[in-house]
Formats: structure tokens, C-alpha cells, sequence
């Protein structure tokens, strides 16, 4: 909603006894950037209802309230409304009654919007107010269902797609109907807050997925058939040699959807039936996050503050992909900056722009690497380093040189917890005693998901739950936990994620475990006997708080912890 439509909004719930002025107010504090709507942000803190929202609106305006939408809607009202319009604007036409166009939209205040379907469509235009999940599932559901169909109608040759030539994979990846389709997938990825997109073919089918909350879900799938022309349009948009589909390729583009800037990382596989593709979606609009958003405990909070503001050492996060690690670094480096310190980030890519700081972007197919990049960046007098990844031995040497003559150095490693860190820079073969006199922390982190605060619902723990996280099994009958159900705000019974955190500080206990190059798990057990808190250990404080689920903290988890 535009930011009138918001204020008009908040006026409506407050008037309906939705909820309170405070409640707006925490609403307001809790959003990290200015994508989320007013509605979106009340629905996932549980402060009101969906349906309620959008049937308050409704009444305010003398309007009819749809609660639920009919998916079997007229092809040829969908035809006067393009999809692209209708997924920008979450308006979707219902029904024709008397030559007039009744459409559902889920901003009603924004008339403009209606104006603009008046021009259109060259008839009068009624609204009605619907939830807004329901228009988007109507929108993914009829948009799709008929492109489908227009698609079966297209001409279509069984051909091999080794034996396409290279002017038929263009000429079928301009198609007006080709481009459509890859627009509306990107676009519903958007509306489902999607991370990547997958687009998977197999025998009888292409398999389209989103990956929402670090989970995969099935999406509505096109025709096989249309395999090449998608996968080659994707390709066109992000540079990429359509010619080669023996190989894998990367590439990227940044798009415009809607009044959204987003920048697509893709990637390409040959797998048995055909290219394979994942499209990483980066949000520009979302803005960065502080590090007081990431879900850190307090005591962990100011641990890592001190940490990061030291004026030199290395410091390393470390964990899976998709774990967090550079939304980790990012909220760091912004909280330590300042205009008197020279800040250079070296990626792959760049995937937020950070104010103040000069980011660059690794390019391997012109020489410019990690390692060949940071050996530049130290005779630019920075003052903070951020490595995107420390992937060997040469990019780990340099940053730890460069930690050990007067910078700080932020960098990632693909590690299962934060002694294991330490490990795997002495496997690459860098000397205890460099490691000892640089490292001065490490972070190990996992995303969990959250539960929805709409539908969580209340159980007793057995004992056999409780012996999951670790927690003594005479205590089951004294605490409540929660369990994943299922409502309209959600799609499983979560909504959105938060960090749980392993935070390793190199004391001098570390520095001498290090140079006796003793193992990881000896170096844990004495973190822990000294008061670290394990990834397990920091999720079970969310369970027992009823932020999440025991089976999100053991899918996360490594099961040795317990």
C-alpha cells in the first residue's frame, strides 16, 4: 500500500477496535524495510486478523467483502485485465453484472487504480474488498490456468531439445506468451517472499519450485513442452549463451517488477532431461538489516558488538549456505561504520549496497578473484575488509596478513559450527601461529522458522520431545510448547525466520588449543564448559519460548549437539 493507503488504513483498524494505537506503533517498529504493508506486518505479529482487516475496510467504505474467491473466473474478463497489471496492483475481476467489471482488489483506498481499469477496459468498474492472499492465489491460479491454455493452443513440434537450433530457441524465447509466462513466475516468486526460483525438468514435466523460509514448495507448472523456450528466455535475460546446454553457466540481471528493483543470480545445470535452472532473487527495496533484527540473545548481542568493534583480527561467520552468514556481516559492517573509517567489500556478488562503503564484485573470467582482489584492497588504506567467502589457502593467507598489519577483516566459511572454523583454516594449510595471533571470533549460525503467530498451537511435550533439545524429561509435564498448524496468513504454519547464533571468542585458553592444533570438538567442549552457548543450545531457549518448533531446531541442527 502506498503510504497514504497506510495511514488511511491504520485510521479504519483503530476505528473498528482492531487494535490500539501501540499496537500500530510496534506494527511500524517491526518492519525491516519498506516493502512489508501495514496489513502484512499487523498479520504476521498476530495483532489482527486477516479477514477482519480487510472486512473492517469494507464496511468503512460501504463496499461488499469477499472472504473467499471463486477460482473458476470467465477466461475472457481475464483477457481484459493483463496479468502484470493485476499481479502489480492484487486486483483480479470477479464477474460482469449489467456491463459493469466487478474486480476484488485488496487496496480499495488507492483509486487510481480503479480509474485506471476504467481506461482499460472502457466500462464502468465496480470494486469489492478481498483478503489479500486469496487475490494473489486467485491471480497465480486463473493467470496461469489460462496461459496454459493459450500455450496448448500455440503450435507446438515434438522435437528433441538437443536437435533445437539456436533461431528456434530464440524465436520461441520472444514469444509474447514465453515472456508473459516467466514474468508472472517471477512475479508470484516476489508475492510468495521467495529467495530462489527453481525450474526443474523431468520426463513427463517441468517442475517449478519456490524456495520461501529456506523450505521448497511446488508452484503451478507449465507444459512441458515449453522446457526450452523458458529455460533459453531466462538465459537471454541474464546474458547468457543459449547456444551452450552441455555446460554449466552463470549470470545475472537486474529487472524491474512492479515499482521493485530485483537482481537475479542465475544458474544453470545440464541434468538427464534438459538444463536445470535456479534464479536467486535479491531484493534491493529490502534494504539491510541491524544486527539487533537477527534474532541474537542479548548477552550474545553485546558480546559480538564488542567483537566487531575492535580495530583489528579477523572474524569469520560461518555455516551452510542459505544460512544467513552475509545478511550476518552486512548488519555488522553497518553497525560499526562511520564516516572516518574506509570500508571494502570484495563479493560474489554484491548483494546489498551498503551506504558509504566501495563494493566490489569478483569477476574470475578477467582475473579478478578473491584473492587477487584483496591483495589490491590492502594497499587502498581500508580500515574494515569484508571477504565474501574464504574458499583456499591463498585469499585465507592474505586476510590473515592483512588482520595482522592493522585491518579488521570480516569473511564467511562453509563450516558445521564455529570451532570447526579453525579447522578448516588449518587444513588449508595456514600455520597455527597465524591463526592463533589473527582469529579473534567466530559466529555459527542456522535460520529456523518462526511460528505463525495466527495458528501456533499449545501441546504438552512427552518426555521424548523434551530428550530432542536436550531439556531433563521430568520437566515435560511442567511446560507448554508449540506445534506448526495452518491458517490464511501462513502457508505451514510459519511465518518468517530469525538467527540462532554460536558465538566462539579466541581467548587465550583458544590461542593455546590452536597452536597444540587440538581437535574441534575438544575446543568446543572447553567453550562450553566456559559458557559458550551451542546452536542447539541457543535454539532450545526459542523453542521453550514458543518462537519455534522442536522439529525446525533438529532439522537445522546438528543431532551430535544433544
Amino acid at each position: 500500500m502506498a503510504q497514504l493507503s497506510s495511514d488511511l488504513l491504520a485510521e479504519v483498524l483503530v476505528g473498528a477496535g482492531l487494535v490500539t494505537r501501540d499496537q500500530l506503533e510496534t506494527a511500524a517498529a517491526s518492519r525491516n524495510d519498506d516493502v512489508e504493508r501495514l496489513d502484512e506486518s499487523l498479520v504476521r505479529l498476530g495483532l489482527a486478523d486477516e479477514a477482519d482487516i480487510f472486512a473492517a475496510v469494507a464496511r468503512h467504505l460501504g463496499l461488499e467483502f469477499v472472504p473467499e474467491i471463486d477460482r473458476d473466473i470467465d477466461v475472457s474478463l481475464l483477457a481484459e485485465v493483463p496479468s502484470e497489471f493485476a499481479m502489480r496492483h492484487q486486483v483480479v475481476p470477479l464477474r460482469e453484472e449489467d456491463h459493469t467489471l466487478v474486480v476484488a482488489m485488496a487496496d480499495p483506498f488507492d483509486v487510481t487504480v480503479l480509474d485506471d481499469l476504467r481506461l482499460l477496459t472502457r466500462r464502468d468498474v465496480r470494486a469489492v474488498v478481498s483478503p489479500r492472499r486469496k487475490i494473489t492465489e486467485a491471480i497465480e491460479q486463473s493467470y496461469m490456468a489460462k496461459m496454459f491454455r493459450d500455450i496448448d493452443d500455440m503450435q507446438r513440434e515434438d522435437v528433441a531439445e538437443e536437435d533445437l537450433e539456436i533461431a528456434d530457441l530464440q524465436k520461441m524465447a520472444r514469444e509474447a506468451l514465453v515472456i508473459k509466462l516467466v514474468n508472472l513466475i517471477l512475479h508470484q516468486a516476489i508475492q510468495e517472499r521467495a529467495s530462489d526460483v527453481h525450474l526443474e525438468p523431468h520426463e513427463r514435466e517441468l517442475r517449478v519450485r519456490y524456495r520461501v523460509d529456506g523450505m521448497l514448495h511446488d508452484a503451478s507448472s507449465p507444459p512441458r513442452h515449453l522446457h526450452p523456450a523458458i529455460i533459453s528466455r531466462v538465459k537471454i535475460m541474464a546474458d547468457m549463451d543459449i547456444a551452450e546446454r552441455r555446460l554449466p553457466q552463470d549470470g545475472r540481471v537486474r529487472i524491474k517488477l512492479g515499482d521493485r528493483m530485483i537482481d537475479l543470480r542465475v544458474s544453470t545445470i545440464p541434468t538427464l532431461h534438459g538444463e536445470s535452472a535456479v534464479i536467486r532473487l535479491l531484493d534491493r527495496k529490502a534494504g539491510l538489516m541491524e544486527l539487533t533484527e537477527l534474532g541474537m540473545r542479548r548477552d550474545t548481542f553485546e558480546l559480538f558488538r564488542r567483537l566487531i568493534s575492535r580495530p583489528h583480527g579477523i572474524i569469520l561467520v560461518t555455516g551452510p549456505t542459505g544460512s544467513g552468514k552475509t545478511t550476518t556481516l552486512y548488519g555488522a559492517l553497518n553497525e560499526i561504520y562511520s564516516p572516518e573509517k574506509k570500508v571494502i567489500t570484495i563479493e560474489e556478488p554484491v548483494e546489498y549496497e551498503l551506504p558509504g562503503a566501495n563494493q566490489i564484485g569478483v569477476r574470475p573470467e578477467i582475473g579478478l578473484t578473491f584473492a587477487s582482489g584483496l591483495r589490491h584492497i590492502v594497499r587502498q588504506d581500508p580500515d574494515v575488509v569484508m571477504v565474501g567467502e574464504v574458499r583456499d589457502r591463498e585469499t585465507a593467507d592474505i586476510a590473515i596478513h592483512a588482520a595482522l598489519t592493522g585491518h579488521l577483516v570480516f569473511s564467511t566459511v562453509h563450516t558445521n559450527d564455529a570451532p570447526g572454523a579453525i579447522t578448516r583454516l588449518l587444513d588449508m594449510g595456514i600455520e597455527p601461529y597465524l591463526v592463533a595471533s589473527s582469529l579473534v571470533g567466530v559466529l555459527a549460525q542456522r535460520l529456523v522458522r518462526l511460528l505463525c503467530p495466527n495458528c501456533k498451537q499449545p501441546f504438552q511435550p512427552t518426555p521424548e520431545d523434551l530428550r530432542e533439545v536436550s531439556v531433563p524429561a521430568d520437566q515435560a509435564g511442567a511446560m507448554t510448547l508449540y506445534r506448526a498448524a495452518a491458517c490464511e496468513s501462513c502457508r505451514n504454519g510459519y511465518l518468517g525466520r530469525t538467527g540462532v547464533f554460536e558465538l566462539l571468542l579466541v581467548d587465550d585458553d583458544v590461542t593455546r588449543q590452536i597452536l597444540d592444533k587440538v581437535s574441534a570438538n575438544e575446543v568446543k567442549q572447553r567453550a562450553v564448559g566456559k559458557g559458550m552457548r551451542t546452536l542447539l543450545a541457543d535454539g532450545r531457549t526459542k523453542v521453550l519460548d514458543g518462537q519455534t518448533t522442536i522439529e525446525e531446531l533438529v532439522r537445522v541442527c546438528q543431532r551430535d549437539e544433544i
